[in-house]
């Protein structure tokens, strides 16, 4: 006779083996799964350490060609601004670093600095930019034409430019020492720029920034530095706009430079001045902007080649 406690029973028996089974079937499976991961495990870990072989090595064929070009800059660029001057414009962000071997390297090419002026953090803020106007357009001296444009930074470049280079036609200065002091002494006084006391006029300039802008104003700072530069460029025989890492991207004064054909077509710039390898081509830049050329330089995705004469990209 069938009774209930045989039915619990069975019941039992059946749970039990329900149990026992999906006990024995995870064992199996789990040990399964495990063994496939400690492979995958052992495989990604090769792969990781081969990876980091290739990078240790890449890195140590970027620290000899930057060595070599180190070591070889100043014969490749020697005679290439012969009796040449130029005249080095910074902004806050440029390394220190970059400014002394540029101008090493013009030394080298037979060339000589004529004065140096850094762009402070006010010269390219938005907020500053009617002060900006305002001093640039009071301290005109009288022989200088400002552009027809209402930006910060072409007004500047209109003011700096005959101030810093001399005329492409004569060779001479398009103002006078007294006006020359006395508007750089304002842009001075308003916190937009610092200048070396014995600054003179050259006949070239290099405006040597750091890298992307950054912050909200991001794109409008590096418009005011961009157009400031190709503004300058029109006011004597050429100017070369460089950079470092991230210079040329779209919050970078190079990016957007090299966005404008027709700031393209005037003004060289240089992508990656903090290497060697870029130091020599501001150099090369500048010589090209003598015979009236100009050209799009480095290693960002939107130079046209690695240095005046390499083939394009």
């Amino acid at each position: 006779m069938i009774t209930l406690r045989y039915h619990i029973t069975s019941i039992a028996a059946v749970f039990l083996a329900i149990a026992v089974g999906v006990v024995l079937g995870s064992t199996t499976l789990s040990r399964s799964l495990l063994s496939g991961i400690t492979t995958e495990n052992s495989d990604l870990g090769t792969q990781v350490t081969q990876l980091e072989q290739d990078r240790n090595a890449l890195n140590a064929r970027l620290a000899d060609g930057d060595s070599f070009a180190g070591a070889i800059g100043p014969l490749a660029v020697r005679g290439a601004l012969d009796k040449r001057t130029v005249v080095l414009i910074t902004t806050a962000d440029a390394h220190p670093a970059d400014r002394d071997a540029v101008k090493a390297l013009v030394t080298a090419a037979g060339g000589s600095v004529t004065g140096e002026l850094q762009l402070t953090d006010a010269f390219a803020d938005p907020a500053k930019a009617d002060q900006l106007k305002e001093i640039v357009t009071r301290l005109l001296p009288a022989g200088v034409q400002l552009p027809t444009v209402t930006d910060p930074g072409t007004l500047a470049g209109g003011l700096l430019g005959p101030l810093l280079l001399i005329s492409k036609a004569d060779n001479k200065p398009q103002a006078s020492p007294e006006e020359s002091a006395a508007a750089l002494a304002g842009l001075t006084e308003g916190g937009f720029l610092a200048a070396a006391p014995d600054i003179a006029p050259a006949q070239l300039a290099v405006v040597l920034t750091g890298g992307a802008s950054t912050g909200d104003d991001a794109g409008d700072k590096a418009a005011t530095i961009a157009r400031f530069a190709t503004q300058v460029d029109r006011a004597g025989a050429g100017t070369v706009l460089t950079g470092g890492l991230g210079s040329a991207e779209g919050s970078g004064a190079v990016g957007v430079v090299r966005a404008d054909t027709a700031a393209t077509s005037i003004l060289s710039t240089v992508d990656n001045v903090d290497t060697p390898a870029g130091r020599v081509v501001v150099v090369l830049a500048l010589a090209e902007q003598v015979a009236e050329r100009a050209g799009r330089y480095g290693s960002a995705g939107n130079a046209q080649a690695a240095a005046p004469g390499a083939p394009a990209e």
